[in-house]
């Protein structure tokens, strides 16, 4: 899992090196199926999982998750989009997301950005042997309401190794001292979707794409974690990633 991890964390290497405004999300699909396969042959684990067709989800402005990659979809300057990518190697599977900034975004949505991420990792933080999954979600929600967002609820972290899906769910809210004890070993993902108004969500037509319901922004992002023995490891860290104080 930490090989699939490392490659995953190279195709956001990859990405970060694209001048995104004016691409499609469907450019951005095609050209991330193509690393994954042909430079580091590895699969892209979305493929084919649920009937879904493509290598990526593509999540922009007020799509809280599994946006659907179109050729009419541009990314725009001041656009924010969440760039959602599961890689399977060898049997394992590993899963991240990041939200990016296109061009001159607007300094309300560049803070919940910021904010999603560091709540992100307060959540990470918290792993460690004999903590409970209930500590993880309450430093993300605490961390999401002192500044003003709410937690998405509908959708949460979840269990994964040979499965993209595994138990147990990991909820980005909860009470401490609560929950499933965690054990050395055990591998999840933590994913906090936060929105800049309600936590309120619908799906669209497409039976793919979730929206807030107000229409107002949400930002995404998320890590593959392992519990080790002395606290935890970050399965799909990227080349010169820090946690944020």
């Amino acid at each position: 899992m930490a090989q699939a991890g490392r490659l995953l964390a190279d195709v956001f290497a990859h990405l970060d090196r694209l001048d995104l405004a004016g691409m499609s999300t469907m450019q951005v699909n095609d050209l991330v199926d193509e690393f994954i396969v042909h430079t580091l042959a590895a699969r892209p684990a979305s493929k084919g999982q649920y009937g879904y067709a493509y290598a990526l989800n593509a999540s922009r402005n007020d799509v809280v998750c599994h946006g659907v990659p179109s050729a009419h979809e541009i990314l725009q300057n001041g656009d924010i989009v969440n760039f959602d990518i599961t890689l399977e190697k060898n049997g394992y599977i590993a899963d991240s997301s990041k939200t990016y900034l296109v061009g001159d975004v607007a300094p309300a949505a560049r803070r919940l950005v910021q904010v999603t991420y560091e709540a992100m990792w307060k959540g990470i933080r918290a792993v460690r042997p004999g903590a409970r999954l209930g500590d993880v979600g309450h430093a993300i929600e605490r961390h999401a309401r002192r500044n003003g967002y709410a937690v998405v609820r509908d959708y949460c972290g979840h269990g994964i190794g040979r499965e993209m899906h595994e138990p147990p769910q990991v909820l980005h809210w909860g009470r401490p001292r609560t929950g499933l004890v965690l054990r050395e070993g055990m591998v999840f993902t933590i994913e906090p979707m936060l929105n800049a108004g309600r936590d309120a969500v619908r799906t669209e037509d497409d039976g793919w794409t979730v929206v807030t319901h107000d229409g107002q922004l949400s930002a995404q992002f998320e890590h593959t974690v392992a519990v080790t023995r002395q606290g935890f490891r970050v399965l799909t860290l990227r080349a010169g990633e820090t946690m944020p104080h």
